[in-house]
């Protein structure tokens, strides 16, 4: 219902612009208190580059956290990484996260950035304190945040939105009456926009999601994913019909699929009761990190990984942009 509503496709939408309006009063009038000097800013002394998106939902983020990571750690640049943690609940904050840091501490992304990446991750809801934790312990060279556009009281040398290339913004207005965090016109002012599939418009990287070998949680086993069979797909992520059709393009058909809210906690009885034995289960590596707990048994269980790949020639200017950023 809720994406009909966001789509445009429900005129349901009309019955919640007066919060619409009230969220969209109190988010601009935030930002204008940043703007004038009402509230204060703190800047980091080495470059910070925010990762955001403009609509609530999966818009690819992460995978862009995880390509702009790797890509400067080739170009021997240090970079750190500062996320909110949503879904996870740490004993005590800033987190520096370690291998034995589980998804219930950290959120299942700072894990996943942090073993796909080996790069310093740092948690905290004040991020802030998480940019101050990396500066002690790991020295980076540029620091980059995991979402946190709207989180002004981080200052922040460049700015880059993600945007959902097929849904877009929706019918355009803020939440809840429809997807948005910010209105479209934000765009014109952050520094680069890279758009997730779809039609990239004029001055936008065009980005695709390119799936690897599925990979056997247990065991570590790859095979392609079409010789996979009696598949169940599931996906706990912002956007999972994003990860059904993905398997569709790669000429899987599930028996069944399960969507699962983004963030959202897992345990063994969960996941196990999802497939039967003859079946296998096959879920996003956002779902995998959390499984991997619990998966001692299950043979039967797979994850696709994901890489991010962005159009050339305008990914390697934005790149030297940021390694500009550390040499300056």
């Amino acid at each position: 219902m809720i994406e009909r509503i966001w789509s445009g496709k429900s005129p349901l939408y009309l019955l919640l612009l007066p919060l619409a309006w009230l969220y969209g009063l109190v988010s601009g009038m935030i930002r204008l208190s940043y703007r004038l000097g009402l509230r204060k800013t703190w800047r980091s002394p080495v470059p910070v580059v925010v990762v955001g998106n403009l609509t609530a939902g999966g818009n690819g983020k992460t995978p862009v956290v995880i390509w702009l990571v790797e890509q400067l750690q080739q170009r021997g640049i240090r970079v750190g990484v500062v996320s909110r943690g949503y879904g996870g609940k740490a004993d005590r904050y800033p987190l520096m996260l370690t291998p034995e840091t589980t998804t219930a501490q950290a959120g299942d992304e700072p894990v996943l950035i942090y073993q796909r990446t080996a790069a310093p991750v740092a948690v905290a809801p004040e991020r802030s304190a998480a940019v101050k934790a990396l500066l002690e312990h790991a020295r980076p060279q540029l620091i980059i945040t995991d979402d946190g556009l709207q989180h002004y009281a981080l200052g922040r040398d460049k700015e880059i939105v993600v945007v959902d290339g097929v849904r877009r913004f929706g019918n355009g207005w803020w939440l809840p009456a429809g997807p948005m965090r910010e209105r479209a016109d934000r765009l014109n002012s952050v520094d680069a926009v890279i758009t997730n599939g779809g039609e990239a418009q004029a001055g936008e990287i065009a980005m695709r999601l390119q799936p690897g070998e599925a990979v056997n949680l247990l065991t570590g086993e790859r095979r392609p994913v079409q010789a996979l069979q009696s598949v169940v797909a599931m996906a706990g992520i912002g956007h999972p019909p994003r990860f059904f059709a993905t398997l569709r393009q790669c000429g899987v058909i599930p028996v069944t699929t399960v969507s699962l809210a983004d963030h959202q906690a897992l345990t063994e009885p969960d996941v196990d009761k999802l497939v039967q034995k003859e079946q296998t289960l096959l879920m996003t590596e956002k779902d995998a990190v959390k499984c991997r707990a619990f998966a001692e048994g299950h043979t039967n269980w797979w994850y696709l990984p994901v890489d991010a790949h962005l159009a050339q020639p305008q990914a390697e200017a934005l790149l030297q942009t940021l390694v500009a950023l550390v040499k300056a």
